[in-house]
């Protein structure tokens, strides 16, 4: 889209204001309303922001202004805000891009790929939990009928919400996402939306506008979406599985019929495979940033007999129980969770797998097996580690992987040290469970 078509589409669609946005080093949407009069003004200089007031952006209160300069080519209306359209931004400082910028990090790694005459393709699944809260505050499904021990694709579930995902998957289409599916998850509350697959760095980019339209809609609605990991102990985690591929002139590279693995992968699908299980533990701090997320990644079940969340650093074919799962002719990363900055992620992705195919890393046999009913011993026979159990253990990892850290750039090290404050805060924190155990035990 160039400028004179983008002012037509404003003006055709009657826009007053648009969303110069970027995301934060969490991957949380900061915009800025500009008048649409004034769309040339965010393409250049950029619509000017304070990043002092935003994290991870490596300022201080008399840094110059960061300055988020728009893509055309993501403008699009925002349909639950009649009047206003989104542009997504890339941040700039003294007039160059900001190795800072999430959105650039990924960008860089892209050009890696382009040198090679490369795409990254990626789908992601972006699941949710709609809930509610009750008159002290505690948090439930929305739908009070909603209990049954084995909740996935039940019927009652899913019609039961079907205001909010027709309102939902309506703004998505009206924006072109391709909506092909929509199923109630393993969780009480719990939904995934589907839409079809794209270049990284467009995917990336819905992702981030799916969770604006998600969580405006419901709050509409008096709901709460929730992108949280693990808001129940007992029940399945919310994940945001990545499903990739690389691509040349429109032909799938990572597929291969003759695969003799059987796996329909060609070498180089499974090279880059062997680089994410390689970085698998420092991949994990990129994927699941939070606290929370490693209350999700546990070893063990849940209610409904499964917690559908990786624990293992392994591949297999249909297998649901590992890290990387291959449904054919393209990778299933199940590792990361809608905590995360899919910018930072994608790029790690791409870091590692790069790595892997450069080093021509082989990943070894796929395990098909149901990994949770492993033992420590039977594991440990077939040569299958454990990912990260806590975010200390993840950051850790993260800081002593050149590769990842490389991917990041100055970027990194803002990410070590914050994930680091925010573990000693939690590790501060006293909890209600410690209060119940030991106010009267001693």
């Amino acid at each position: 889209m160039n400028l004179t078509e983008a002012q037509h589409f404003l003006g055709a669609n009657r826009v007053k204001f648009i969303l110069a946005q970027f995301v934060d080093i969490h991957g949380v949407a900061k915009t800025k309303a500009v008048p649409a009069s004034h769309l040339e003004d965010i393409l250049d200089p950029g619509a000017g922001f304070a990043g002092f007031a935003v994290w991870g952006l490596g300022m201080e209160p008399n840094s110059p202004d960061y300055l988020a300069v728009g893509d055309l080519d993501t403008l699009t209306l925002v349909p639950w805000m009649p009047g206003f359209a989104r542009i997504v931004c890339v941040g700039h400082v003294k007039g160059k891009p900001y190795p800072y910028d999430a959105r650039y990090v990924l960008m860089q790694q892209i050009d890696r790929l382009k040198e090679r005459g490369w795409t990254l393709n990626t789908g992601v699944e972006p699941e949710f939990m709609l809930l509610k809260k009750d008159d002290r505050g505690k948090i439930a499904p929305f739908d009070a009928t909603d209990t049954l021990d084995k909740p996935c694709y039940d019927y009652k579930g899913l019609s039961r919400s079907v205001a909010y995902i027709e309102k939902l998957v309506d703004n998505l289409q009206q924006v072109g996402f391709d909506v092909y599916q929509v199923d109630h998850e393993d969780a009480n509350g719990q939904f995934e939306i589907n839409y079809t697959y794209t270049d990284c760095l467009t995917t990336a980019d819905r992702y981030i506008f799916f969770k604006m339209a998600a969580s405006e809609i419901a709050r509409e609605m008096g709901l709460i979406c929730s992108f949280m990991p693990k808001p129940f102990s007992n029940r399945t985690g919310t994940g945001m599985h990545i499903h990739c591929s690389i691509a040349q002139d429109g032909v799938n590279l990572f597929e291969d019929k003759n695969d003799p693995r059987q796996l329909d992968l060609s070498p180089l699908a499974y090279h880059f495979l062997g680089g994410l299980l390689a970085h698998a533990p420092a991949l994990t701090a990129l994927c699941a940033p939070s606290i929370n997320s490693y209350k999700r990644l546990v070893v063990g079940r849940s209610l409904s007999g499964a917690t559908w969340a990786p624990a293992y650093i392994s591949y297999g074919d249909n297998n649901r129980s590992s890290m990387v799962r291959v449904p054919g002719g393209r990778l299933e990363l199940r590792l990361a969770d809608g905590s995360c900055n899919p910018y930072l992620a994608t790029a790690a992705v791409i870091a590692a797998g790069l790595d892997g195919i450069d080093r021509q890393l082989d990943p070894g046999e796929p395990f098909n097996g149901n990994l949770y009913d492993l033992t420590p011993e039977q594991l440990q026979e077939k040569g299958i580690t454990t990912l990260p159990q806590n975010l200390s253990d993840a950051i850790d990892a993260f800081a002593a992987d050149s590769v990842l850290q490389d991917a990041l750039g100055p970027l990194a090290p803002e990410f070590i040290n914050l994930k680091r404050m925010e573990w000693v805060e939690y590790l501060r924190h006293v909890s209600d469970w410690e209060v119940d155990r030991y106010l009267e035990f001693f």
